[in-house]
Order: structure tokens, then C-alpha cells, then sequence
């Protein structure tokens, strides 16, 4: 069985590369799999990425609008539908509007898809901070909605730790997998892979070696300053270590952001890869005093080698931090496929229903 799916939001392609990975054959020899059939995002950029590397070069599904015109009920019919809705408003890092920002309200989009189109299955995306914007109100808002769209849903939301699921990565994201009421399936969520035998920085970067030759892998050019203070910088410290010398400090009045000029410790996974574009936060190597490429970001957030990138390199840089780590992805898709095949796997359960005082919802706990 081929699964057809749409994606709203879609970036790059971190949620779409981990479906279209994921395949699972039963004991009959009967393989399930996933299909894409179209993807939406403002970004030009990012479409241009989709349409090669998930498309198969169809640029015409890859549709680059803003979602307030996308004519959702004119998309082509769907088995399974994916969204990791802006999260500039439930980011833990911003001022946390909630739903009551400029961002927040877009999920509402995909609740329109699932009205329309009644999938049989959808995965949403979104940061942790989702669990306590405008004081926990926007998440059970945002639970009820999705679980009362088209013909009701059962949810198993979770706060995936990507580092326990083989991820070289410190990267913690809300996914909340919804089934359709009305079919006798129930998703449970995937047990962790690596809990106490987490990937490495250096493992990703290293093994096997980048070619020099290989996409998206130019090298930023930084100021002697910059370089100088690097190289005064510890591997797992960032620019607020007490031993830079006085004129390499940073003159930063109020928060100070961790990840400012933060080397990697190579033993231990990468801290979270973001899409900023400001200064000090391209994730920096242990060793050499300089930024990581963009590739190499690229490989800790476990895209393959051959994943090309399209666009300017700040672009890129963009695209890849705002990516779901296809390898994540790609466990929960199975879990999916798994579930509808009747095939049982690992699973653990989750507490947060206990601690969300929210009205009666179509929820697996």
C-alpha cells in the first residue's frame, strides 16, 4: 500500500525526506510506503529545495504561495497529510505570543486540509515552547481543533528528545500524530533507539569524511576578531567563557544566549541547529576556529550527502536549521505505517495528559 501525502509549511524537506524513507513490509511481503503528492511554503527557496529532492523535480507541486491563497480544496486528494506550523510564536527563545501573534494562528490551515481532504492520518510539528504559550491555552486549543477536524482524530501528542532516537543532536520538538476516529488503528509512540549511546557531533561530521567536492559545503570567512576569539574558546563553551581576554568580550547588555559562538564538544551531540541569521550562531567546530558549512550542519541534522540544497549559501543556512531531522521523521513515519500494517513495535507511553487541565479531547495518552 502507497500512502499519498500533502504538506503545508513544508521548508526543505526534514518531515517529507523521513516519509519518503520510511517502508515497512509485513510478514506477507506486502510493503507500505509513502508518497508525496504536493507541498506548500512561502519560501521560494525552500520550495525549489522540495521539488528536487522529493518532488523528483516537480516544481508544479511544490507550490510556493503564501497558505492564506493556497486553494486547499482544489489539491489533489491525500492519505496522509504533514505540518510543522511556523513556530515563531511558540518558540521558547521569543516573546511566546501564542495565538496571539502574527504566526501563531497558521495552524488553522491544516485543521482546513484535514476538514477538506479527511486524511487518514497527519503528523504536526512544532518547539516545545508550543506547551506553554499564553500560559498553556494556545496547545489545548490547538489539541481540540485537531482533534475535531473532518471526522475526528484520535492524538498522541509527544515531546521527542531527537538525541535518544540516534539524532547527533540536542533537538526537542513537539510531534502530534493524529489517526481518524472512525478507523480501528492506534498509533503508539516509537521507544527511543540510543538513550545512553548518543551519535556524536564528531561521528556525524567525520564518518565517513565530507568530500570536498559535495553540496552546499562552502566555508564562511570570519574576521581575524572572530577566528582570535574561537580560538580562545574551549570546546562546549561559547562567548560568555570567563577566559577570553578582556578585548574579545562581547559588549551584550541583558540575555545572553548560549549558543552565541558556542564550539561543539565532539563527544557529545550537537546543541539544537537553528535558521537565525544572526551573528555567533552558525554552530562552530570543536577544533578549527570556524563556523560550521553548511553540509555540516547539514549532517547533524542527518540529511544524506546527496540532499541538495538550492540558494544563496544564507539560504541554505536557513532552510536546514528550520528542517525536522529527516531521521526522526523517518521513525515516526514507520511507527505510522507499522500501525496500519498491524505489525507491533517498542513503544513508551506519555504523562502529559495528566498535567493538562484541559476539556475532554479524542486523545491517546
Amino acid at each position: 500500500m502507497v500512502f499519498t501525502m500533502g504538506e503545508l509549511f513544508c521548508g526543505a524537506g526534514g518531515l517529507a525526506l523521513g516519509a519518503k524513507q520510511a517502508q515497512v513490509v509485513t510478514d506477507k511481503n506486502e510493503t507500505l510506503s509513502i508518497k508525496h503528492a504536493w507541498g506548500n511554503d512561502l519560501d521560494q527557496w525552500a520550495c525549489a529545495t522540495y521539488a528536487k529532492n522529493i518532488l523528483d523535480g516537480d516544481s508544479e507541486h511544490a507550490i510556493n504561495l503564501p497558505v492564506q491563497e493556497l486553494e486547499i480544496e482544489n489539491l489533489p486528494a491525500i492519505d496522509g497529510f504533514a505540518f510543522g506550523f511556523p513556530c515563531n510564536d511558540y518558540s521558547i527563545v521569543g516573546e511566546q505570543k501564542g495565538l496571539n501573534g502574527d504566526f501563531g494562528p497558521l495552524y488553522s490551515y491544516g485543521v482546513k486540509v484535514l476538514n477538506h481532504h479527511e486524511p487518514l492520518w497527519f503528523v504536526a510539528e512544532n518547539v516545545g515552547g508550543l506547551q506553554s504559550a499564553n500560559s498553556g491555552r494556545a496547545f489545548q486549543n490547538i489539541l481540540h481543533d485537531l482533534a475535531n477536524a473532518g471526522r475526528g482524530y484520535v492524538l498522541t501528542p509527544h515531546l521527542y528528545k531527537f538525541e535518544d532516537y540516534g539524532v547527533p543532536q540536542t533537538r526537542h520538538r513537539i510531534i502530534m500524530v493524529g489517526i481518524r476516529s472512525d478507523l480501528d488503528v492506534i498509533f503508539k509512540i516509537p521507544a527511543p533507539t540510543h538513550i545512553g549511546k548518543h551519535v556524536s557531533a564528531r561521528q556525524a561530521i567525520e564518518s565517513p569524511p565530507i568530500q570536498k567536492k559535495a553540496f552546499n559545503n562552502e566555508r564562511t570567512r570570519h574576521s581575524a576578531k572572530v577566528i582570535e576569539m574561537l580560538e580562545h574558546i574551549p570546546q562546549g563553551e561559547n562567548a560568555w567563557y570567563d577566559g577570553l581576554p578582556e578585548h574579545l568580550r562581547l559588549n551584550v547588555k541583558g540575555a545572553r544566549l548560549s549558543q552565541i559562538y558556542k564550539r561543539l564538544d565532539p563527544d557529545k551531540p550537537s546543541y539544537t541547529v537553528t535558521g537565525s541569521g544572526g551573528g555567533g550562531t552558525h554552530v562552530y567546530h570543536w577544533e578549527e576556529p570556524r563556523a560550521l558549512t553548511n553540509r555540516e550542519r547539514a549532517r547533524l541534522q542527518t540529511f544524506p550527502d546527496d540532499f541538495e540544497f538550492i540558494g544563496p549559501k544564507e539560504q541554505v543556512r536557513k532552510q536546514i536549521g528550520m528542517a525536522v531531522p529527516p531521521h526522526g521523521a523517518q521513525i515516526i513515519f514507520e511507527a505510522i505505517l507499522k500501525t496500519f500494517a498491524g505489525i507491533a513495535y517498542d513503544h513508551v507511553t506519555s504523562d502529559w495528559f495528566e498535567r493538562l487541565e484541559a476539556e475532554p479531547l479524542a486523545v491517546n495518552a
